[in-house]
């Protein structure tokens, strides 16, 4: 899946899970409707301007990291996404020390 089909799927899903219609994202956005549609079905050419607007009307922000640090990034957004599914309580993305020096 090329970065661009993800960030347009995610746009859908965060959409939907808002109990948002296009036309209702459209009216929130300022974006016409049929351009979401296209966004979405990955038919358009998202242009950076549009991709802010409609991530942060979806509660969201775009923001670049260093490559080395992906797999942190994954691993706690991957635990946030379970625990939002879960009636568990969420862990902690560290775990402090005991308190007893170690030492």
């Amino acid at each position: 899946m090329s970065v661009i089909e993800y960030l347009t799927k995610s746009l859908k899903s965060a959409r939907q899970e808002k109990n948002l219609s296009q036309r209702a994202l459209s009216l929130k956005t300022g974006i016409q409707q049929t351009q979401i549609s296209r966004i979405e079905s990955d038919q358009a050419d998202l242009r950076v301007s549009t991709l802010v607007a409609l991530a942060r009307s979806l509660e969201l922000e775009l923001v670049l990291i260093p490559r080395s640090l992906l797999p942190a990034v994954n691993s706690i957004t991957q635990k946030k996404s379970n625990s939002d599914n879960s009636s568990t309580a969420p862990e902690p993305a560290y775990q402090l020390g005991s308190g007893v020096d170690d030492e």
